[in-house]
This record gives C-alpha cells, sequence and structure tokens, in this order.
C-alpha cells in the first residue's frame, strides 16, 4: 500500500488564502483527524489531496488506490442501487477473474508466477472473496438493510428515490465496500445514528488502509483516530497531535498556555527595545557641566560614554529589527461567552408545562424547570425536541395544556436555523446596536476578526449561530434554550461552550444529538420518543 504525501499546499480563491504551507504524511493503518475552525480549509484540502481541485502551489504525492467521500454523494439520480454496487465490485471482481486466469498458467510461465502473487496479495488485502457478505454488512450496518432483500441487494431501487442522508450513507457504504487502500472522509458521521456510527467506528479501526477524516464528531475522533491535524491558527502554522481526540485537547491547552506567555514576553521585550532606543547618547551622559580641575577627565570619561552609549542604542535597534519581524502574531481570543451572562431568577420553577399537547409532535404530563437546573433533551429524529424548546420559549402554542412562567423571566433560544432580518448590516454593528452596553463582540471570542466587520447576509451558518448566541447571551437570560448548540460550530468552540454551560448562573435546556456533549453531561436528562417524556 502507498503513503499519501502532501508539501506545502497553497490554495487561494481569489484573494482569499484557505491554505498555506500545509503538509502531511498518511500511512496505512494510520487514521488522521482533519479538525479546524469552519471556513480554515478541511473540505479543501481533502478535494486537493483527492485531485478534486488544482493546488496553487505545493506537491501531492497519492495512490492511484484512493477513495474519497465527499458531503454531497455524487451519484447520477438514474442509477440503480445494483449498478452502483456492481460499479464499487468491480475492482475486486476483475482482480479475482485475473486470479483464476493466471492460476492456469503458472506452471508454464515465471511471469504468470510473479504477476499471481501481486494479484494475490492486491485480493488478500482487499478481502476480495469476502466482498459480496462485506457489502450486506455494511448496508445492514450503516441503515440501508431495506435494500436488502432474501436474494441479496436489490436492484430496483433508483438512487433518485433516496434521500438526501440515505444516498450519503450508500455513498460512505460503497467505499467501505470497495477497501481503497487510502481513504479521505469528510463529515462521514453525517446522517448516521447511534448505532451507524458504532459500526462505522469499528470497521475503520479494522482498515489496514491509511484514513484521512474531517469530523465534527468528537467521539468519533476519539474512537478511530491515532492522530489529529488541526488547520486552526497555532504558533507555526498547522500542527499534528500524536493520540486521538483527547489527548489533543490536552496538548492543545498546554499549548496555547505556552503561546500566550511567549507572546506576552516578546511584547515586554519589545516595549523595553523601543524605550531603549529612544534613549540617545545625551540621556546615557553625564549631564552635569564640567568643572575646571577636571575637564580632562570628563572629557575622556564622556567620550567612553557616548560611545557605549551609541553601541547600546544600535544593539537594541538592530535586536528591535529581528524581533519585529519574527515575533509571534497575537493568539486569538478563546472561543467563549463565559463572564458575559449574569442573569438568575432564584430557586424553583421558572417555566412549568402542565398537560401539553401540539399535535403528534409532543405529548407533555408535566415538566418543572427551575432557576438553576441544566437539563438535557435527547432523543431520534423527529422525537419533539425542537417542538418542545419552542413551547418553552413561548414560540409555539400547545393546542392544549398550559405553559406557566414565572413573572420577570426572560427567556433566550437559539435555533437550530438563525436568519436575521438586517442582512446587510455588519455583524460587530449588528451587536453593538442591539446590546450597546455590553462586552464588546470581539472580546467574546465568537467571531474571528475578518468577519466581525462583515455583513450578517454573508456569513457562514456557523458564525450566524456564533453572532446569535452573543446576542442570546448578551441578553441576560433567566432560561437559555439552545437546539443543537455545537452544529456548525468548531470543535474549540464546542468545548468552550460546554465549560460555560457548567458554570451557568440561569437555567439552560438543551437538545443534542452530540455524544461528547450527552457523555459529560452531569445535570437532568430527559429522552422524547416520538413526541413523550421518558
Amino acid at each position: 500500500m502507498s503513503v499519501l504525501q502532501a508539501r506545502e499546499l497553497v490554495k487561494s480563491y481569489g484573494a482569499r488564502t484557505v491554505l498555506s504551507g500545509v503538509s502531511l504524511t498518511l500511512s496505512p493503518g494510520q487514521c488522521t483527524g482533519l479538525v479546524g475552525d469552519n471556513g480554515v480549509g478541511k473540505s479543501t484540502l481533502l478535494r486537493v489531496l483527492a485531485g478534486r481541485e488544482a493546488r496553487d502551489g505545493g506537491t501531492v504525492e497519492a495512490p492511484s488506490d484512493l477513495g474519497f467521500l465527499t458531503q454531497e454523494p455524487e451519484f447520477p439520480g438514474s442509477a440503480s442501487v445494483a449498478a452502483v454496487l456492481d460499479d464499487a465490485l468491480a475492482e475486486v471482481r476483475i482482480a479475482l477473474r485475473r486470479l483464476d486466469e493466471l492460476a492456469e498458467r503458472i506452471a508454464d510461465s515465471e511471469a504468470a508466477m510473479t504477476e499471481y502473487g501481486e494479484v494475490l496479495d492486491w485480493c488478500t488485502a482487499h478481502e476480495a472473496w469476502d466482498a459480496d457478505r462485506r457489502a450486506e454488512l455494511v448496508l445492514d450496518g450503516l441503515g440501508l438493510g431495506f435494500l436488502i432483500g432474501e436474494s441479496g441487494v436489490t436492484g430496483e431501487r433508483l438512487i433518485g428515490t433516496l434521500s438526501g442522508g440515505e444516498r450519503t450513507r450508500l455513498a460512505l457504504a460503497m467505499l467501505l465496500v470497495r477497501r481503497p487502500g487510502m481513504l479521505l472522509l469528510d463529515e462521514p458521521t453525517n446522517h448516521l445514528d447511534d448505532a451507524a456510527i458504532a459500526f462505522l467506528e469499528e470497521h475503520l479501526r479494522g482498515l489496514s488502509s491509511g484514513v484521512l477524516v474531517a469530523s465534527h464528531d468528537r467521539v468519533f475522533l476519539d474512537e478511530v483516530c491515532t492522530d489529529i491535524l488541526d488547520l486552526d491558527p497555532n504558533v507555526s502554522g498547522p500542527a499534528r497531535y500524536t493520540g486521538a481526540f483527547t489527548a489533543y485537547l490536552g496538548a492543545k491547552r498546554a499549548e496555547r498556555e505556552r503561546w500566550e506567555r511567549q507572546y506576552a514576553g516578546e511584547q515586554e521585550e519589545l516595549k523595553a527595545l523601543r524605550s531603549a532606543v529612544r534613549v540617545n547618547t545625551s540621556d546615557i551622559a553625564h549631564n552635569r557641566k564640567a568643572r575646571d580641575n577636571d575637564k580632562f577627565i570628563y572629557a575622556f570619561k564622556g567620550a567612553r560614554v557616548q560611545q557605549t552609549a551609541a553601541r547600546r542604542v544600535r544593539d537594541a535597534k538592530r535586536r528591535l529589527e529581528e524581533l519585529e519581524q519574527e515575533q509571534v502574531r497575537k493568539p486569538p481570543p478563546p472561543l467563549r461567552f463565559s463572564g458575559a451572562w449574569s442573569a438568575g431568577n432564584g430557586s424553583g420553577p421558572v417555566l412549568s408545562l402542565h398537560q401539553v399537547r401540539v399535535g403528534q409532535r409532543l405529548a407533555v404530563d408535566r415538566l418543572d424547570v427551575n432557576g438553576a437546573d441544566a437539563l438535557l433533551v435527547t432523543g431520534a429524529n423527529g422525537a419533539g425536541k425542537s417542538t418542545l424548546l419552542g413551547v418553552l420559549a413561548g414560540d409555539i402554542s400547545p393546542e392544549s395544556g398550559e405553559l406557566l412562567r414565572r413573572k420577570g423571566t426572560r427567556i433566550g433560544l437559539l435555533r437550530q436555523d438563525v436568519w436575521f432580518a438586517e442582512r446587510d448590516k455588519p455583524a460587530a454593528r449588528l451587536y453593538a446596536d442591539a446590546v450597546p452596553e455590553g462586552p464588546n463582540l470581539g472580546e467574546l471570542g465568537l467571531l474571528p476578526g475578518p468577519a466581525l466587520g462583515k455583513p450578517v447576509g454573508q456569513l457562514s451558518e456557523g458564525q450566524r449561530r456564533r453572532l446569535a448566541l452573543a446576542l442570546l447571551v448578551a441578553a441576560n437570560p433567566h432560561v437559555l434554550l439552545l437546539d443543537e448548540p455545537t452544529n456548525h460550530i468548531s470543535l474549540t468552540l464546542a468545548s468552550e461552550l460546554e465549560d460555560a454551560l457548567r458554570a451557568a448562573p440561569g437555567a439552560v435546556v438543551v437538545a443534542t444529538h452530540d455524544r461528547w456533549l450527552r457523555r459529560r453531561w452531569d445535570g437532568a436528562h430527559i429522552e422524547l420518543d416520538r413526541g413523550r417524556m421518558h
């Protein structure tokens, strides 16, 4: 199996440089997690490595036996599932036929014997004899068992009849069936439930292929990765960390502390050097008027002092020029909102639901949210999580039952889909207008510097959610309702968000699929199943 190597990759879109100086080596059996904030170039890097996009600089050496999973499947809608499977298994079937042909000539030809060994090695590495059974196992494991009939994979279904999530899962399944020597995966856990993710994790751990995977699923990265490549800003650019995601978090914290110490130390030195350069020889030499009886000694020593002072100024200037060119850039502000939110509303219930019904979507006999509660809401898609938050926020009126709210209680809701009416207004201005007395948006660290001046309509989905979160917290709510808060945000911000929630002074209700957040939640927990609480 070949190694994938990239050196000093550069990729720009117009005046915007997305990748700069990115290098990596991926070997068989290695699973590298690709992490970084939205927009840092994770998907771009995968496309460049796969040869789907041209690079502007650097080199790539990729094996021919490479599989690439995009976030948007590329199947033609008119193709059948059976045709897609046949295409995935084509190499395996060709290799097996070739092996049979060579077996008949092996006794008469040394060349045939050599080729037979090579083809046998390839078939063994790709588990060719087990490919058809593997196809059924993979389809079933990824939640596509309905495509398997009594006689195997059914061929009647057309790709166009599958949902977007089903097509994405099918694309992933076909890659796993094909077993290329190198896998590039862009968000492979999208559209997978917990059982399918567990199957994928086990499957990837058993592969001898090299795997480079971009994912927002922190549990997944912790389960499968041997190392992490971080594209977020760092002292020396993109950095690689040995170990899975938990080890990466520890190393990242330590590295951040070293970066901050180095920056602070260099700024102190720069301040001292600039002060020294401003001091000229007349400031250092004797300023008193020489007396008649020591004019000779004063002239002699004064010249020595002037020379020493001049040398010191030259040395300070030289060091100042070097440090101004070589100094590390200022660390970006940590992604946080803790410290901006201070509201609490005492003990006892601030929100209560009694016998609430919303069609077939939600049925809650009683739910009390106290002033300092931390409540986690989980459940499958369509279980009613968003509906529950909408009812608690007062956005959805129940068909029966009642919502009781303590007088004066302020509620903030972060929806999954964020929309702003003033799309042409810069993010920082929109925030300042809404929160004139609050902390500066840039100080919160929720948006990178360049995004602060962008019109809201030009922000990415993740950036709009960050802005919405900043506005919610600045409003000092007594109850904060968060619907999938870690969707479309960086892993760094997700960790900062969780830390802030643990120290929240008010009530917090979080609806999420995020396994990492769920595993570390230490507050109350309710599960919804078809709208009913458990």
